[in-house]
């Protein structure tokens, strides 16, 4: 997946004396993310989550679109004059997907603690890793996540603890409402790991993704707009929403496109899996979430076997 901004912030953290080791950038895309999320539940109290989802996707997709938006109008007018209507639809469902799984797991933000949100995203991930490999290995590393999630569920989630949270949905209650809304993000994540893929061989450059951005703001407008309204309008919240959207998506796309340049995707999921255990940091660092011991524990078993998958996928990474 291609990242279209240059931030200066970025770029020094690359270049000043020489580029920095792609463990670095893998870790400070992970914590740059994290702490969009934390500043995004902290505003749940104001706009809600479909009114967050909604402003980071707006940020976002203007500044992608600022950076490739000419090529992407030029990647769509060359589509609909070739007919090329599988190439659309492809660019279609990434959109799609990638809105669903923001709003997806905001809305998990909202009933249940950050890390057990993340850690419960990062099934998609997995599947897919365990999808694209035959080995027995892999079962054993499924079990292994399986029964992290059982750890973390059971009993509830834990509901987080600071105001401004939604409460149950879709007759659920509040805790496995959560869970629900994480599974649903896990699942948009495996579906936008494929799609990114067959986007990038069908756009040149970050045109894709600039078109999949736009599809995605596009999406959460309606929601958004009916959770919060005229908020959404307050220039300190826009404020905020712009920083939750360079922290959650335009500095980490960056980062990680550069970390892919230099380490094999194998190794650079195996440094993603330490995601789960950051956001749980986080959570417990801006919003006060504390977690029992058991689902620790349940963290870092999803977190080996997502380490322990990546690493068995060596026979198949370039």
């Amino acid at each position: 997946m291609s990242a279209p901004d240059r931030t200066a912030g970025v770029s020094r953290l690359m270049t000043h004396n020489g580029p920095a080791p792609a463990s670095l950038l893998v870790l400070s895309g992970i914590v740059s993310v994290q702490l969009g999320a934390g500043l995004a539940a902290r505003l749940f109290a104001d706009l809600g989550p479909a009114g967050v989802t909604g402003l980071r996707l707006w940020w976002s997709a203007l500044i992608v679109a600022a950076a490739g938006g000419r090529p992407a109008v030029r990647a769509v007018r060359a589509v609909l004059a070739s007919r090329a209507w599988r190439d659309l639809a492809v660019v279609l469902a990434f959109g799609i997907v990638l809105g669903v799984m923001n709003f997806s797991i905001y809305q998990s933000f909202a009933r249940i603690p950050l890390g057990v949100a993340v850690t419960i995203e990062f099934l998609g991930p997995l599947a897919v890793a365990v999808a694209s490999s035959r080995r027995p290995l892999d079962a054993a590393w499924v079990v292994l996540a399986g029964v992290g999630v059982l750890l973390l569920t059971a009993g509830g989630a834990g509901q987080a603890s600071h105001a401004g949270r939604a409460g149950p949905a879709l007759g659920l209650s509040t805790p496995v409402a959560g869970v629900a809304f994480a599974l649903v993000a896990a699942t948009c994540w495996a579906g936008y790991i494929l799609l990114s893929r067959a986007t990038g061989r069908r756009f040149g450059g970050s045109s894709g993704l600039v078109i999949a951005m736009v599809v995605a703001a596009l999406l959460v407008t309606g929601p958004a707009l009916a959770g919060a309204g005229r908020e959404l309008a307050r220039p300190s919240l826009l404020a905020v929403g712009l920083a939750i959207g360079l922290l959650s998506s335009v500095v980490p796309y960056r980062l990680e496109l550069e970390a892919l340049r230099r380490v094999p995707a194998r190794i650079f999921g195996i440094w993603m899996s330490l995601e789960p255990a950051v956001a749980a940091l986080i959570g417990l660092a801006l919003l006060g979430e504390t977690l029992l011991a058991r689902q620790w524990l349940a963290i870092a078993l999803v977190i080996i076997a997502c380490a322990g998958a990546g690493a068995a996928r060596r026979g198949t990474d370039a």
